[in-house]
């Protein structure tokens, strides 16, 4: 049967305190809405829609830069989750098959979980996704009659024998698409915050004879996020969760506490990963690869055998093959590094292509952008880059081709050739000496006084 996708992102989230709205806030390296649209995305659907409301224009490129097939619908009044729900009713009508309603800020959902859901279908018109509360708190309740769902009461409404209830309600609901759209079509606003409440359904459906049942998860999947501080216990559950992940498939990582992973980030066994090193989105490390201390990678891909910082780099597009060495304060953006080369301090290498064994020598720049495009530079096998150079591109250097220290590089230089572009050095004997005794005997003469200070 097919499934479609209902994720609500509408929500202003108004204790972030944040312009930003609050399916935006970056968890992982991506924004709290891609987790929800990932999760949601392992069960292939065949629709997903996205509900829209605060910073509509915004939540609306986030989702088409994951999800391009999307259909974006806007919640203009917050009238709460059943109103946002029914938005979707348009873009649902005449499908067949089931809706699942997900919440953009609830990144932690397992699509195992989601799975769970579509195969309790089989039993019940109605399934919700619940968990055990350690601390029910505020959370809605779940009221059972056995193994069938009879209600969900909001902990304002609840009575006391019910807020005693510890199995609690996620929001996250899966339903016959037409049969949902007909249960939220009837939900009323007759509750204190004057709002249709998609919890609203399960008393719905069993009022019209149908069954409703409960897949329970483990609380951790259905943390939301509300607050900065949720945010940062976000933030801290999945890093946990992703260093775990890490050492059980055979990554080292020297100081784990200090090491920042991103939603998509990839490492393969036997690799390094040194204290302080933080991953952004689009990183792969192969096996064996060593990543040294405070290095920063984002859209990168590493391969087996190189090494990387400390203190370096890597800006997406940046391609490192195997056994390359990039080393302290060297910046590699939109590059190609072939097997065995080397940029082991203090460069800027972008927009460029190594060959195999090349070495760049210290302070060298690939100069790559004129202020309106940017220009590549390639560099040949086994190039030898002295120190200080500067590649106007574009620019090539060929295979075996040096360059003198302190050049600058501004036409191509054949294979096997030296580059040298410099201004004639001359010296002035006893130069220095006059020099600093007119400037010293200066200073002496307007202040009255001499010696340093």
């Amino acid at each position: 049967m097919q499934t479609a996708l209902i994720v609500l992102a509408a929500g202003q989230g108004t204790r972030m305190n944040s312009d930003l709205p609050k399916v935006l806030h970056p968890l992982a390296g991506v924004p709290l809405l891609t987790h929800a649209l990932r999760a949601g995305a392992a069960l292939e659907p065949a629709r997903t829609v996205i509900v829209a409301g605060h910073g509509a224009e915004a939540v609306s490129a986030a989702a088409r830069a994951e999800c391009s097939e999307g259909v974006i619908v806007v919640q203009q009044e917050q009238k709460g989750t059943a109103h946002a729900v029914a938005q979707a009713a348009p873009v649902l009508e005449g499908f067949s098959g089931d809706a699942l309603v997900l919440y953009g800020d609830t990144p932690f959902i397992r699509a195992e979980t989601l799975e769970a859901m579509r195969a309790a279908r089989a039993e019940h018109d109605i399934v919700v996704l619940g968990f055990e509360a350690a601390d029910p708190g505020r959370y809605g309740r779940l009221v059972m009659a056995g193994a069938r769902l009879e209600r969900i009461v909001e902990y304002k409404d609840a009575s006391a024998v019910e807020r005693a209830i510890t199995l609690c309600n996620s929001g996250v609901l899966c339903a016959d698409s037409a049969t949902l759209m007909e249960l939220v079509a009837a939900v009323g606003d007759d509750n204190e915050a004057g709002e249709y409440y998609l919890t609203d359904i399960v008393a719905l459906a069993r009022a019209r004879g149908l069954s409703a049942g409960v897949v329970r998860c483990d609380e951790s999947e259905t943390l939301g996020v509300n607050s900065r501080a949720e945010l940062a216990a976000a933030e801290a559950a999945f890093q946990a969760r992703a260093r775990a992940e890490a050492f059980e498939n055979g990554v080292t990582l020297v100081a784990p506490e200090t090491v920042h992973f991103a939603l998509d980030s990839w490492v393969g066994r036997d690799s390094v990963i040194g204290p302080n090193v933080v991953f952004g989105p689009g990183v792969t490390v192969e096996s064996g690869a060593e990543i040294r201390a405070f290095c920063h990678l984002e859209g990168c891909h590493i391969s087996r055998g190189a090494v990387v910082g400390p203190f370096a780099r890597l800006r997406p597009g940046a391609e490192l093959a195997e056994d390359v060495r990039v080393g302290n304060f060297v910046e590699v953006k939109n590059a190609i590094i072939d097997e065995g080369a080397k940029v082991n301090h203090l460069s800027y290498i972008g927009d460029a292509h190594l060959g195999a064994g090349a070495n760049i020598g210290a302070g060298t720049i690939t100069c790559n952008y004129d202020g309106v495009s940017k220009h590549r530079t390639e560099i040949g096998a086994g190039a030898f880059i002295g120190s200080d150079t500067m590649l106007v591109a574009p620019v090539t250097v060929g295979e075996g081709a040096m360059t003198a220290s302190g050049s600058v590089i501004t036409r191509d230089v054949p294979e096997g050739a030296l580059g040298l572009s410099r201004a004639p050095q001359e010296n002035k004997p006893g130069f220095a000496a006059r020099f600093f005794a007119r400037l010293r005997g200066a200073r002496t003469d307007s202040r009255g006084e001499s010696g340093d200070s």
